[in-house]
């Protein structure tokens, strides 16, 4: 039994950290020209740019748990600098850490997500292997194996 994906030839080879980067800027994965979003956090139909696909995504929790984990990084070294060196007073340290860890979290979780989605991309996930898939090679997934007239 011959898989159905020996049968589909891919345009182009995808490199993840290129989609990566691309994604974490905002734009699309495939040609890094078109907004990946629509709105803040929701993911557009297709580019408007290159019109790739990009509904197949399935990035679920994953921008959230990498954007704790890297704020996380970020925030408690700083915090722990920060009131060893200068003893600031905790109303204003609590408040002023509370402001940067919100903004800094606003300003990662769409990026992360950008990043996410267009590793999925790239790496053919959750129906983007599909997406870029010639037209004309339809074909030799049909029963006959026959191409079109």
């Amino acid at each position: 039994m011959t898989d159905i994906l020996d049968h589909v030839p891919f345009a182009t080879a995808r490199t993840w950290n290129h989609a990566m980067l691309r994604g974490f800027l905002m734009r699309c994965p495939a040609c890094g020209e078109g907004g990946m979003f629509a709105r803040f956090m929701k993911v557009a139909d297709t580019c408007p740019h290159c019109h790739e696909e990009l509904h197949h995504h399935r990035a679920d929790d994953a921008p959230p748990y990498f954007t704790v984990f890297i704020v996380g990084h970020i925030m408690i070294p700083l915090v722990l600098v920060i009131e060893k060196i200068w003893h600031p007073n905790m109303v204003w340290f609590v408040s002023a850490t509370l402001i940067v860890t919100l903004m800094l979290t606003g300003f990662l979780m769409p990026r992360v997500k950008g990043a996410v989605v267009a590793m999925q991309w790239a790496l053919r996930m959750h129906g983007f292997d599909y997406a870029t898939r010639d037209k004309t090679a339809d074909w030799t997934l049909d029963k006959n194996h026959e191409p079109p007239a």
